[in-house]
């Protein structure tokens, strides 16, 4: 079978999801447009140079409706003979359309993609599109449905995580993340988001908290407490899922859980005669790609048997694997990942995660693919995994490997 390489990952700087952000003004499609031009200008691409667009982005309504994919490629300078292909896997949709990417290079349908995805969570809300598992009555009895806060919290009440616990690993989520910025960890992936006159609107990360605490994080409400134990009463609709539990352990809140932001990011993945035919070196090897559905309750387990599943087809062990990207939609998801693993947690996003810099549900799974290849380079190893918890209860996962 033919090989997929990653020749170039990219990102835009991932802005605050809100009216005072700095990307507030840039429309999803101009967003993913200038991303596209940087992928074209950093690798000398013309004409027709891949088969397809692949673009995640999960609430896809208003701006990000009707195949933002393709809206994206006729927005960029890339070839109007371009296609565009919008995916939604929700929070692992950008990894999603890399790993399609991938499996389409192998199977011989094209020589390369450019794969990833956008949100910009301030101008298009989270769950303004409606989702039928949440909506339906029918479909939200039949699966327990609870939200994914008190997924989270039930995982932290099943697996015995505390508080603490999470808001430590949130601290070291920030102070990860700061360190990585002020050692440029992240200069070759990110693309300044520029106005028409050239100017920065956005050069590094907005999110980030650098310099928060423990003590800071003690006197936060848990975010969920009052929605799981009062009207609608989503922790007796766990229970009766969960009957072994007496009652949900709230530990989550806003500074142990992923952030709401704006960004973009995106893959190059092609084959060796692409790479050829333009002159790229290749800087990895898509190893393997997986995907898997869990329980739709507790929801957010999928990052384990993902992995499972992965390691397995691949013929690889946990000890193989040199770096982890776990994505850091709530504190619980990393904890659980660590415990069901043993890894050592040096090994599990080294540079920060999603507590500290934000999770942009359509790019995320195509960042931490990024951030993963650049810190194997960086540390000069070779083999890293990247995975995601996913909303209805489903997991995903890349294995990469260095060339």
């Amino acid at each position: 079978m033919t090989e997929a390489y990653i020749y170039d990952a990219a990102r835009t700087p991932r802005g605050k999801g809100r009216p005072d952000g700095s990307l507030h003004e840039v429309s999803s499609v101009a967003l993913s447009a200038r991303l596209l031009n940087a992928v074209k200008e950093r690798n000398g691409l013309t004409g027709h140079a891949v088969e397809d667009v692949i673009w995640g982005n999960v609430t896809q309504v208003k701006e990000q409706g009707g195949c933002l994919a393709r809206s994206a490629v006729l927005e960029s300078d890339l070839d109007e003979s371009i296609p565009g292909l919008a995916i939604n896997r929700f929070c692992a949709s950008g990894m999603e359309a890399v790993n399609l990417a991938a499996n389409q290079v192998k199977g011989g349908a094209g020589d390369a993609y450019i794969a990833g995805g956008v949100e910009m969570m301030g101008r298009v809300p989270m769950g303004s599109d409606g989702a039928a598992i949440a909506v339906d009555p029918a479909l939200a009895f039949k699966t327990y449905f609870v939200p994914q806060g008190i997924s989270a919290d039930i995982i932290a009440t099943e697996y015995g995580f505390t508080r603490e616990e999470a808001d430590a690993l949130a601290v070291e989520s920030q102070r990860r993340a700061a360190q990585a910025w002020e050692e440029g960890r992240f200069a070759k992936s990110i693309v300044p988001v520029r106005d028409q006159n050239g100017l920065a609107i956005l050069d590094r990360d907005e999110y980030l908290r650098p310099g928060t605490t423990l003590e800071d994080l003690a006197r936060l409400k848990a975010s969920f407490k009052e929605m799981g134990e009062t009207m609608p009463g989503f922790d007796k609709v766990a229970m009766l899922k969960y009957p072994h539990l007496d009652r949900i352990e709230h530990i989550h809140h806003a500074g142990n859980s992923s952030g709401i932001v704006d960004g973009a990011a995106a893959v190059l993945v092609g084959n060796a005669e692409f790479g050829k035919a333009h002159g790229l070196r290749p800087r990895a090897r898509i190893r393997a790609t997986a995907k898997i559905g869990t329980d739709p309750t507790i929801m957010l387990t999928g990052p384990v048997p993902v992995t499972e599943k992965i390691l397995r087809e691949s013929g690889l062990a946990i000890s193989d694997i040199d770096l982890f990207e776990v994505n850091e939609a709530f504190a619980a998801v990393v904890l659980r990942f660590m415990q069901a693993f043993q890894v050592d947690p040096a090994r599990v996003n080294v540079n920060g995660g999603a507590i500290a810099l934000g999770h942009p549900l359509g790019a995320t799974g195509a960042i931490i693919i990024g951030t993963l290849l650049d810190e194997l380079e960086r540390q000069d190893k070779t083999l890293g995994l990247a995975t995601l918890c996913i909303a209805s209860g489903m997991g995903a996962a890349t294995i990469i490997e260095r060339v």
